[in-house]
């Protein structure tokens, strides 16, 4: 009698844990279902829910946090990569979601991140720049051409910062290697990449230089995911 008691037990829960994964997968391919239509992407994003069970998140219609990866992003003609939005405190009704309505999920905060290549940076400097890498918290560019009929030969540190108009770059002091102390040099190596913004409708407030190009987030919140602005 034990033995049978026990094996139905975890018949039980073998079935209450199918029934969760079934539905937290019905819940990832609606919400992906929705971006998608949202931003009217190529391809459904990845979707996942954390948190378990899931089922008590469903009928709360509350979830702990729901990752989104949306791939590529564009905005102002410049496309970034491995574009990821986190969100936290989702309130998404499970009527809503059956319903394949996003005029009700909401987000208590939500944090997009991106890479913008430095293929794609370069694109937007200067034709003088013939390479760009990380350094640090900084950038460092080679150059070659001239300048004011000087050759150009060296590198330069630069800084990136976030702005209203996009990242800008600018030249650290005494960050020129090998290159004449020429206002025209310092011009060369100061542009901005038109990107302010990421999904979320917020301006990006951190950039983190890595080995395959800026990192760059941005967080917004009290998020209404119909709210977001599209590519």
């Amino acid at each position: 009698m034990r033995k049978a008691l026990l094996v139905l037990l975890v018949l039980l829960i073998g079935g209450v844990i199918a029934a969760d994964r079934l539905g937290v997968r019905f819940a990832e391919d609606e919400i992906a279902r929705q971006v998608s239509a949202q931003y009217d992407l190529k391809q459904e994003p990845e979707v996942e829910i954390h948190g378990f069970p899931f089922l008590t998140q469903a009928i709360g219609g509350e979830y702990d946090k729901i990752d989104v990866k949306l791939g590529q992003w564009t905005e102002r003609g410049v496309t970034v990569g491995d574009v990821t939005v986190e969100m936290r405190g989702v309130q998404a009704p499970l009527s809503e979601v059956a319903a394949g309505n996003s005029n009700n999920i909401t987000a208590r905060e939500a944090t997009a991140s991106a890479v913008i290549p430095y293929s794609v940076i370069k694109q937007q400097a200067p034709k003088e720049v013939t390479g760009i890498a990380a350094k640090g918290e900084n950038l460092q560019v080679d150059l070659s051409g001239s300048v004011a009929g000087f050759p150009l030969s060296g590198s330069a540190v630069v800084a990136v910062k976030p702005s209203a108009k996009g990242i800008v770059i600018t030249p650290i002091s005494g960050g020129l290697t090998g290159l004449p102390q020429l206002p025209a040099v310092g011009q060369l190596v100061s542009w901005t990449v038109p990107v302010a913004n990421l999904p979320v409708g917020s301006r990006i407030s951190r950039i983190e230089p890595t080995p395959e190009g800026l990192r760059v987030s941005a967080t917004a919140q009290n998020v209404r995911l119909n709210d977001l602005p599209t590519a």
